[in-house]
Order: structure tokens, then C-alpha cells, then sequence
């Protein structure tokens, strides 16, 4: 088995922990709590200082207050599922920021879940964890072929291993959903949401259909539409919205739809499309959480049908385009088209193979690999 390397995270978040409170938000099982016990310095669940609040004995500790205060830094899991959690967390931050630091930790939305009641703003840093990337991983053909395989998860990206792989699929989504979602959302038919579930990695790189996911479920339109977002809170799934361009007739509010752990994609070029659509919301997650930078990962698509995949925007500037195709081939026939129409510095087409070519100026064909060296990809 090998060993993973370091989280990129970890030198902001002792930073930023030395000022507030920091939340680490992200999917189930990516890592989010071995990256919270390195902090501390210590990789045990058991340590004093790491609270469960889906353990019953780390609950009862959280509720009678009771946790050693000897302890430099608290670890909070899953709190948000704790009624009237962020008056709770901000009534112990307020009383014990002087002696204690603290490190909350989610498997759903944090930066949803903090609504309501009291507010927190000031308080905390928030940090959004995301699977292992190439470049974190270490930019080479071998680590991408295992990326594009076994995904960006640490457990079977280590395994390696197809059987263990599909396993692993099943007992996650299983837990996502009869879980964190019956733990998080008034949801009953938790089946129905199952097949959803199920239905989506087909769907991944294509605009949105509620109505033909409602035909297929047998259920209406609007539903599908709820239970999408509520797929989307504990990070299973995501969402881009088109970018908008004056000169263009564009679409303006149907999404496409991406997973977080695209290895259970089956079609080859789908799963391309999704691992690069990672790539770039870490990155722009990444400028946000980190450089407070207002960052959006949007795409192109006119009323035509034209479409490029995706649009980088920071600060309100477009600053690349990117166009993914599994196979080096000429440069896309829309990738020319939206860049007479729309002012955008730099268009890429990336690809799976070893192609690289400088077509014009602004427009380059070019490996995955290379891309991300050359936009300096996290």
C-alpha cells in the first residue's frame, strides 16, 4: 500500500487556527478527519481531544461540556447535527478561545448549515476539503491513469483496487444517503432518493433534465429538483451554472451536473469531463478559502447548442476557458466560434494523451498533465 502525501491544506488551517475557529467541510471519508488529528499531532480517533457527536460517549462529553481543557486544540465531528449548533459552538468559542482552539469538521455543507440563529461571522476560517488532485498528488502519468481509475478518495486510492473499488461505492452512497441525509433533511422517501442517486453519474457533463429524471422516478419535476440540492449539501454531487455573455443568446439557467468522486462514472469520457471539473472547483475553492478571492466555475452553452465545458472566473474576469476532450484531436469548431464572440484571455483544450500544440496565441491543445503545471493546479 502506498502512502499518500501530505494535504495541501494543512499550512493555512494551522495559520488561520491560530487567529479563529476553522471548519473543514467536505465529503464523507475524504479525509477531513485524519487531516484534523495531523493538526494535533496525533492520527488516533480515540484521542481525548477528538469529539464525535455520532458516538455516544463523545456526545454526552459535548453536552455536559465536560472535555479535558488541557487540550490545546478541540475537535468537533459532525456537531451540525447537534439542534441549535452554531449558538453552541459560538457560546464555547466565545468562553474558551483564549486557552483552547477549535476545529469543527462536517460531512454536509457547513457554509449552509451555519444559517440561522446566531451568527458566526468573524469567527471562523472555512476550508472545503476536496479528494487528492494530480498536482497534490504528484504530477505523473502513473498517479493520473490511478486518478482516472480509482478517483481522488484516500481509501481506494490506496487500495487500487477494482473489487474493493465497487464495494467501496456502494457502502458510501449507502451511508450518505440513510445517514447523513435522514440525519439532515425532513426526507421520506429515502428509496426514491437511493435511485436518484444512482441515476446521476449517467447524467454527469449534460444539462440538467428534471423532467426526463422525473419520468423515469415517477416523480414530479420540482421534487427531483429539491432532492438534486439536498444531494448536493453532503457533497455527493454538484452543480455549474452557464456563464453569461452579452453578445451571446446563452443559456441562463439550466445547470450541468458533476460528482465529487467521479470514479463511479462509467463512460470513459464523462469521467474525464468530472475529474477535470474537480480539478478546477478545488482550485477555485482553493483561491477562495485560502486568498479570499470570489471565485466561479461556470460554462458555455448558447441557445444553439455550441458549448465550451468550462469557464474560470475570479474577481468577476473570466480568466480561462477549457475544453476537454479524452483524445488529442484538432481544436473544438465552438472553442473558435465563443472566442470571436467573448473576451477570454486563455482557451485550452485538454486532453487524456501527450498532444501539445499552440494553435494561436490564446488557444492551446494540451495534456491534462501539462495543464495543470501550467495553471498551477492545486
Amino acid at each position: 500500500m502506498r502512502v499518500l502525501p501530505e494535504r495541501i491544506y494543512l499550512k493555512q488551517i494551522k495559520k488561520d487556527l491560530e487567529k479563529k475557529m476553522v471548519f473543514l467541510g467536505g465529503p464523507r471519508q475524504v479525509g477531513k478527519i485524519t487531516l484534523a488529528l495531523n493538526l494535533i499531532g496525533e492520527n488516533k480517533e480515540n484521542h481525548p481531544a477528538y469529539l464525535n457527536w455520532d458516538n455516544e460517549l463523545s456526545r454526552k462529553v459535548i453536552n455536559q461540556l465536560s472535555w479535558s481543557k488541557l487540550e490545546p486544540v478541540i475537535i468537533f465531528d459532525e456537531i451540525h447535527k447537534k439542534k441549535g449548533w452554531q449558538g453552541f459552538i459560538k457560546g464555547i468559542y466565545d468562553t474558551w478561545k483564549k486557552t483552547q482552539k477549535f476545529i469543527i469538521t462536517g460531512s454536509a455543507r457547513l457554509d449552509l448549515y451555519r444559517r440561522g440563529g446566531d451568527s458566526m461571522l468573524g469567527r471562523y476560517h472555512y476550508h472545503r476539503i476536496h479528494p487528492f488532485s494530480l498536482s497534490e498528488l504528484g504530477n505523473t502519468k502513473e498517479n493520473f491513469e490511478r486518478l482516472f481509475k480509482f478517483g481522488g478518495f484516500p481509501e481506494p486510492l490506496l487500495g487500487e483496487d477494482e473489487i474493493q473499488l465497487r464495494r467501496w461505492h456502494l457502502q458510501r452512497v449507502s451511508r450518505l444517503i440513510r445517514q447523513d441525509l435522514r440525519d439532515l433533511e425532513n426526507i421520506q422517501n429515502i428509496d426514491k432518493i437511493e435511485m436518484l442517486a444512482d441515476l446521476l453519474p449517467t447524467r454527469v457533463g449534460s444539462l440538467l433534465s428534471y423532467k426526463s429524471l422525473s419520468e423515469d422516478l415517477e416523480i414530479s419535476d420540482k421534487t427531483i429538483k429539491n432532492w438534486i440540492q439536498v444531494l448536493d449539501r453532503p457533497y455527493y454531487s454538484y452543480q455549474l451554472a452557464p456563464y453569461g455573455a452579452p453578445k451571446l443568446k446563452t443559456i441562463k439557467k439550466t445547470p450541468k451536473l458533476y460528482l465529487w468522486d467521479w470514479s463511479q462514472i462509467e463512460n470513459p469520457a464523462a469521467r474525464f469531463e468530472n475529474l477535470v471539473a474537480s480539478h478546477l472547483l478545488k482550485l477555485c475553492h482553493t483561491w477562495e478559502d485560502t486568498l479570499g478571492h470570489k471565485c466561479e466555475l461556470r460554462f458555455l452553452r448558447d441557445d444553439k447548442g455550441r458549448e465550451c465545458d468550462f469557464v474560470v472566473i475570479k474577481d468577476r474576469k473570466a480568466i480561462f476557458a477549457v475544453e476537454c476532450k479524452l483524445n488529442a484531436v484538432d481544436v473544438d469548431e465552438n472553442i473558435h466560434y465563443f472566442r470571436d464572440k467573448i473576451k477570454i484571455p486563455k482557451w485550452y483544450q485538454v486532453h487524456a494523451g501527450s498532444k501539445d500544440c499552440l494553435v494561436f496565441p490564446d488557444v492551446r491543445i494540451l495534456s491534462f498533465q501539462k495543464f495543470c503545471e501550467l495553471e498551477s493546479l492545486v
